[in-house]
Formats: C-alpha cells, structure tokens, sequence
C-alpha cells in the first residue's frame, strides 16, 4: 500500500497546486509566475539540500542521470508548466486540471509507437472514453458566449491538452532516471533539486528576453508565497512522491493513480474559486479518471 498512497500523495499535491497557482495568476502573466516559483523553488530546495547533508548524493549521480534530469525540468517546469499556467489563467482550475491530466493517454502512443507494445481494446476503450471526457469539459456554459471568451476558451483547451503532451514526455524520462539505480531519499531529492534548478537557471538568464516587460519584478508578496508554495508543495513534494512510487509500484499503476488530480481540482475549484463546476465538467473529468484506468488495467 506504500506504493499506492505515494502516487496517491502526488495526485493531491498536483491538485492543490494549482489552487495557489491559479489566485496568483490573476495579477501577473503565466511566465512571470513560472520565472518567480521555479527560481525561488530552486533556491530553497538547494539550500535544504547541503543543509540536511544530501550533498554528497548529488556528487554521486552518473552523468547521464544529470543530463536526462535536466532536460526533463526544462521541458516538463518551463514549457509544460508555462502552458499549464496558461490554460489555468484562462479556463480556470476544474477545466485545465482534467485535461492536462490525460498525460497518460499520451503516454500510451509512445509506448506503442516507438517502443513496439501492443495495444488492447481496453486501451481502444479507454482511449475513447478520454476522448469523451475531453469534449465535456471543452463544451460552453453558455451558448451566447461570446466570440472572445470563446478564443480564450479554445486556447485554455489547447494549451492545457499540449501540457499532458509535454509532461507525458517529462514523466517517461523520469521513470527512466528512477528506475536505473535511484533507490534512496538523498539520490531522490537530488534529482529532484536538479530538475527544478536546472530550469530556474534558465529562466533567470532568459527572463530580460522572454518576459521584456519584467512581470516578474512586480508580483507582490503574496502572490510571489503562493507561487513559491505552491510549487515547493508539486515539484517537491509531489515529485518526490511520484519518484518513490516509480520504486515500488509498476508505471502501469502509479501513472493511473497520480492522474486523479482532476477528482480533486474539481472539487477544490467549485469549493473555494467558486467556479461554475457544470455537469458537463464533473461528467468529463469522470470519464478521463475512468478511460486512464482502462487503458493501465494489468
């Protein structure tokens, strides 16, 4: 059970996340808001490294570990994330959640096309009922919305579905990573503060370039505390869980478990945001929990 509650622990975390990310984001832009949770993420999640003595297990990762590491924080924390705060900016937490929660749909046609594994009809199924649960949540509320509200709404949906294209990638590689030797705490959270340090690095550099009109410069204090939280609580909390439910449970479960965050930013996004959580959207973010099940049914 140790294995479950991991991934289980992870699929909270990547809910309440968003929670903090999505009141920050009503005052800065989404790549202000990832410039300022990566880089103070990183340097808190260094400083605890060295001051609980896990420095020596950051010396002792092979070089291809670094490598992979690092590219799975640069495109899971800076593009995957970016589009995430994105689609949460405009749709809103019980819509973008769900979405970029079909990770594992993706998943799925890496595994069959490029790494040869067959595909059963459950997975058909599964694949269909994602679908489904996909065209609830994009439908409207309203049918006289209007013409800009439904761009903003097609482009929530479109960013927040190239986010579970993204991390599905980001995830496969950290499987990789974890599942090569990475048994302990130290050499988990090593890992862990490399991938977040090594995308706030370049953000810090790149940040005259890709946010000109220094966004970043002025968030105020609570939003920079609900940024910085609300990422201490998914790229290290949540991921350290992940990571150790990678050890002990097959990726065929603990990908399915870790998806249930829609269940809980529904519910969080009717209960404290307010949101105008319609039939439609329980009804799709229902379906997607079901069609990621039937695809990993073992």
């Amino acid at each position: 059970m140790i294995g479950e509650l991991a991934a289980l622990g992870a699929a909270v975390s990547w809910a309440i996340a968003p929670i903090m990310y999505r009141k920050a984001l009503a005052n800065t832009s989404p790549v202000s808001a990832n410039i300022v949770r990566c880089v103070t993420n990183a340097a808190i999640m260094m400083i605890l490294l060295f001051t609980l003595g896990m420095g020596g297990a950051l010396a002792s990762l092979p070089l291809w570990v670094i490598i992979v590491t690092i590219f799975s924080g640069l495109i899971g924390l800076g593009l995957g994330d970016t589009l995430y705060m994105t689609g949460l900016k405009s749709i809103g937490v019980s819509r973008a959640v769900p979405l970029a929660s079909t990770y594992p749909l993706f998943g799925l046609v890496w595994a069959v096309l490029l790494l040869g594994e067959p595909l059963s009809l459950l997975a058909v199924v599964g694949a269909v009922v994602i679908l489904l649960g996909i065209w609830l949540l994009s439908r409207r509320k309203d049918e006289e919305t209007s013409k800009a509200k439904g761009k903003t709404l097609m482009i929530g949906v479109i960013f927040s579905l190239m986010t579970a294209v993204i991390w599905s990638v980001s995830i496969t590689l950290m499987n990789v990573v974890v599942s090569n030797g990475i048994t302990g705490l130290p050499e988990n959270y090593a890992i862990t503060t490399i991938r977040i340090t090594s995308i706030a690095l370049f953000l810090g550099v790149t940040a005259p370039f890709i946010d000109k009109s220094r966004g970043f410069m002025k968030i105020r204090r609570n939003g920079i505390a609900l940024l910085c939280v609300g990422g201490l609580v998914a790229n290290a909390l949540g991921w350290l869980l992940m990571n150790y439910s990678f050890l002990s449970l097959p990726v065929a479960q603990a990908i399915p478990i870790s998806s249930t965050s829609p269940l809980f930013a529904t519910l969080a996004g009717y209960l404290l945001f307010q949101e105008k959580t319609t039939r439609w959207s329980v009804s799709g973010a229902i379906a997607i929990i079901v069609g990621i099940v039937l695809i990993f049914i073992v």
